[in-house]
């Protein structure tokens, strides 16, 4: 889920990258809210996946998205930069039976495909790990077919300004392979300019415990009980546009979602 570009000046991202998603290959790949078949069938059910689509799932982390792809489509393709995440991928493959899966390690900028080469080209809870998200979509877009679907799947920000500002700097604490989180308006602004047509929009919400992400997160060095202060002063005043508040002595928040699917 995490593949990015192979730029000289991008080394030091990719190298967060690297360390942050081999550590979280189990924990992400078995997080209840990211495993949800629900919202995987939204996404297949969003592309209007059918028998004859081939499909690439870009940072495709766990496979959890290739597999449910697979389950409708003649094939489905996953690239990632982490051979960990790659790993548990193949292994939810021959847990499901799937013999029309590829995983494939690399990058993203360039995808090694030709022009074309996807009826469906989708990614999942990446773009916030972009640096240059109009870029990876501008290969996604190549990739696949004219008529096909691009889909972008991710979080949201805020639009209000400040609390997306706070978001993103408790965010860039609990996991350092995040760039930013764009808005809902961001998002919609890239497939526009990529030159997609107008999107279906497709919506859903997780409900997290935040020291149920903690648990699975590897934060930067002694920041864990700051995001928690954070969290906490958050549930007056939902400082970061997350919903965040107080539920039987814990704390709790959203990620609003989003899937944009666009034909190409």
């Amino acid at each position: 889920m995490h593949a990015l570009c192979d730029e000289p000046h991008m080394g030091s991202h990719n190298e967060r990258i690297l360390d942050q998603f081999t550590r979280q290959a189990v924990p992400f790949s078995t997080a209840a809210p990211i495993r949800d078949e629900a919202a995987l069938q939204l996404l297949v059910d969003a592309a209007q996946t059918g028998p004859d689509d081939s499909v690439l799932d870009v940072a495709c982390g766990p496979g959890l998205v290739v597999c449910a792809f697979a389950q409708r489509a003649r094939h489905a393709t996953g690239i990632d930069l982490t051979p960990a995440m790659l790993e548990r991928g193949r292994a939810l493959a021959r847990e499901k039976a799937l013999t029309n899966v590829t995983f494939d390690l690399g990058n993203v900028l360039p995808l090694p495909y030709s022009d074309g080469s996807f009826s469906i080209v989708i990614s999942r809870f990446a773009f916030h790990h972009f640096q240059d998200p109009a870029a990876v979509l501008s290969e996604m877009r190549r990739v696949c077919r004219p008529g096909g679907k691009v889909a972008v799947a991710d979080l949201t920000a805020s639009a209000d300004p400040a609390k997306a500002a706070a978001f993103h700097r408790m965010e860039m604490m609990r996991d350092p392979s995040h760039a930013r989180a764009l808005t809902l308006e961001e998002l919609r602004r890239l497939l526009r300019d990529a030159g997609l047509a107008a999107p279906r929009e497709d919506y859903w919400q997780m409900d997290i415990e935040v020291e149920d992400l903690l648990s699975r997160s590897f934060p930067l060095p002694g920041t864990e009980d700051t995001i928690r202060r954070i969290f906490a002063a958050a549930v007056a005043d939902d400082a970061m546009g997350l919903n965040t508040r107080s539920v039987d002595g814990r704390v709790r928040f959203n990620y609003f979602n989003v899937v944009l699917t666009a034909v190409r």
